[in-house]
């Protein structure tokens, strides 16, 4: 970001309607001024070189060079930071977390002409977007993405838990979530629940992309499954997840905590109270103070806290929520969590 106030945004949209709505909404406020526009990802490459934006807007389908193409090459040359423009259906999905592994900061869901919607919600989404990625790590998103397997790799009879690893994550989380879950292994001694702030549609398919990354399963959670070592229940966009002592998952459409439905929060205050001194929570990178007081519950019931150190966090807002109230056990850059977490189960394990 540069010294001005005001945030410098490239417009990128084969659409001139498209461009122009984004406009508007961007410039609403008076702290956001679009400083060029390109119509399509090779304008949008050489525009970025010419403008040095703080932050890209994006569309994924464009002609020439696509949104996916051109994000790789603006990472590559002059990293920036880019909130993608996505349809939430699910043939957006996938093209949307693949831009988010190639460094995007996040997503904004596209107005889209064909139908009624909100556009003051949309704009004012676009907005705090904007702002947050002017705030994001473009060290930590120009770097490559670790390589995923060609195959599925063997998985371990599903187990009783005798612990519970409760992740919570935001802006940055899917890269983050790329790396950790399948570090974590398999063999791990404990449940694992996952909440990333994603719509619904959306946490499905990234569920499956954690899955195919590595030897834990990964499933979007369903109401009423069971928490098991040996596998990962991501929470659906729009439900909250809890889980009871006994294991078992309850999903629900309670008010949204934070703005946010699943919220971090929700989740860690049950699992501390169902797993008690058996509950790891571990705090990544995101916009906010989501996760602050579910590990503060953790923490009077006994359990752990680890928190993602700013040195890799792609924005340091709900882990340093965590670190400025004394909650966190342990500060650590995202490629040594895994090894904290698989520690504290073995302690657990060796204790019961």
């Amino acid at each position: 970001m540069n010294g001005a106030a005001v945030l410098r945004v490239l417009v990128v949209d084969d659409s001139p309607f498209m461009r122009q709505l984004v406009t508007r909404e961007l410039e609403r406020d008076g702290d956001i001024r679009v400083a060029g526009v390109a119509c399509d990802g090779l304008e949008a490459v050489a525009r970025v070189h010419e403008l040095c934006p703080d932050v890209v807007t994006m569309d994924v389908e464009m002609p020439r060079l696509d949104g996916l193409a051109a994000l790789a090459r603006i990472m590559a040359e002059r990293p920036t930071a880019v909130v993608m423009l996505s349809s939430l259906t699910a043939e957006a999905a996938e093209p949307t977390l693949r831009a988010l592994e190639l460094g995007a900061v996040d997503f904004v869901q596209k107005p889209d002409r064909g139908r009624s919607l909100d556009l003051s919600s949309i704009g004012l989404q676009l907005r705090q977007k904007v702002r947050g990625a002017a705030r994001a790590s473009l060290r930590r998103l120009a770097e490559p993405m670790p390589a995923r397997p060609a195959a599925s790799p063997p998985r371990a009879a599903l187990r009783r838990p005798l612990a519970a690893v409760c992740i919570g994550a935001s802006t940055g989380g899917p890269r983050a979530l790329a790396q950790l879950v399948p570090e974590l292994g398999a063999d791990l001694d404990a449940a694992v629940l996952i909440v990333q702030h994603m719509p619904a549609g959306f946490t499905g398919p990234f569920a499956r992309r954690l899955h195919q990354a590595g030897s834990l399963r990964v499933k979007e959670a369903e109401d009423g499954d069971m928490a098991a070592a040996g596998l990962a229940l991501l929470a659906p966009g729009g439900r909250h997840l809890e889980v009871a002592s006994g294991g078992r998952v309850r999903l629900h459409d309670g008010p949204a905590v934070h703005g946010v439905r699943p919220s971090v929060d929700v989740m860690l205050r049950s699992a501390a109270a169902a797993f008690g001194r058996r509950c790891i929570a571990v705090v990544l990178t995101g916009m906010g103070e989501d996760g602050a007081e579910g590990a503060r519950s953790v923490k009077e019931h006994g359990g752990r806290v680890v928190a993602e150190s700013a040195e890799t966090a792609v924005i340091y807002g709900m882990p340093r929520a965590v670190i400025e109230r004394g909650l966190a056990d342990e500060v650590l850059p995202l490629h040594r969590v895994a090894g904290a977490v698989q520690r504290a189960a073995r302690a657990l394990a060796a204790a019961a």
